[in-house]
């Protein structure tokens, strides 16, 4: 899957920063922002100096993709920053008390007026932003992705680092997010969940449980021991032309870490293949014999 640019360094990622350019502020946030972001803790602040900090992240992929040793002419590929955008509208996910499209447009448009100047900064840099789709985050399922490469104009660095696990326990389409977005998928992480395996306790929302709890409805699981259909992911992915890495993002709370790494690793190798590069029945075609 991963085209050969002779690159060490394919993407450099900043969530927690990210998170803080667009959330409602509030004391969790002090505990994953460096110092000189969180500063005096007031939101609007702690908002500008984040949005600062990531166009900095997009300076140093630029710079760790231009010092490849022996490369030449690296710069013209676009580097990649993966992160998170944050919501100010995520704590009105379910609309009671009554919420009005008024109300989550609002949410969109602050999105596009704060993340407009970062992606018009990455422009100018030649570095692309993939936001991972997640619960918390402007986009968290397909229709939101789509509202929010449409609140951005459809800006040409706005993408999406592609992760399955937190789309399949939603009951999003998971395949068909690759088929609509394509180009737009800049980064891939190869992570696996469950869902349907609690006792009833706690549903879709999570019941304020931690992860690892049996009473939970979904968890994350090392890859190829949950319900992602990786087969399915890999055929869209050579369909739309993705020739990026295949990240393993590791999780599961009842694996030993380094047992369920050294098996991530080989699962995905093994589940990798490429795509064809002629047509299925070309050894008919009197032109090719």
């Amino acid at each position: 899957m991963l085209a050969d640019h002779g690159l060490t360094c394919h993407a450099v990622s900043n969530h927690l920063v990210g998170q803080a350019v667009c959330d409602l502020i509030d004391e969790r946030h002090q505990s994953c922002l460096p110092p000189d972001v969180w500063g005096d803790g007031k939101p609007e602040g702690v908002r500008r100096r984040a949005a600062k900090k990531i166009i900095l992240t997009a300076k140093a992929a630029r710079s760790f993709f231009d010092l490849q040793p022996g490369r030449k002419g690296v710069s013209a590929i676009p580097a990649i920053v993966n992160g998170f955008t944050g919501s100010s509208i995520w704590h009105a996910l379910y609309p009671f008390p009554p919420t009005s499209q008024d109300f989550w447009e609002k949410g969109f448009q602050d999105f596009a007026r704060r993340f407009g100047p970062i992606l018009d900064a990455f422009d100018q840099l030649n570095v692309n932003f993939a936001l991972e789709v997640h619960p918390t985050e402007i986009a968290f399922d397909l229709a939101s992705a789509e509202r929010a490469v449409a609140a951005v104009g459809g800006h040409r660095r706005f993408g999406f680092n592609y992760d399955p696990s937190h789309l399949g326990y939603q009951g999003v389409d998971y395949v068909r997010f690759i088929r609509v977005f394509g180009k737009r998928i800049f980064h891939v992480h190869m992570k696996d969940v469950w869902w349907g395996h609690g006792d009833g306790s706690a549903g879709v929302f999570g019941g304020h449980v931690s992860f690892g709890d049996a009473r939970r409805y979904w968890d994350f699981r090392s890859p190829g021991r949950g319900d992602i259909n990786f087969e399915d992911i890999i055929v869209a992915l050579n369909d739309v032309g993705y020739r990026g890495p295949l990240s393993v993002e590791w999780e599961d709370a009842r694996m030993d870490r380094v047992h369920g790494a050294t098996e991530a690793a080989a699962f995905v190798r093994r589940i990798d293949f490429p795509g064809s590069a002629v047509a299925f029945d070309a050894a008919f075609d009197k032109k090719n014999q």
